[in-house]
């Protein structure tokens, strides 16, 4: 869930609570509170996240390739 779905939600749910009252200071308080805390935890996307796993994934598999090469070229140095 995206930073900002998250806290759509959350001030959604908070201007549900606070409807009845006059609290619409509170409310602005304590999103840009929400928003700094959001902002220090340094989150990623489900977008971001999913282009690092697949970027981590081809360089596991060129270091496999890499690691298989190198054991190739060991086995025929030892041979010759």
């Amino acid at each position: 869930m995206e930073k900002t779905r998250m806290l759509e939600d959350l001030q959604q749910r908070i201007s549900a609570l606070l409807a009845s009252s006059p609290a619409a200071d509170i409310q602005k308080n304590l999103k840009a509170l929400l928003m700094q805390q959001f902002a220090r935890m340094e989150l990623v996307t489900q977008e971001e996240f999913e282009l690092q796993r697949q970027v981590l994934a081809r360089t596991r598999e060129k270091l496999e390739a890499l690691e298989a090469r190198v054991a190739e070229l060991e086995a025929a140095r030892t041979r010759s």
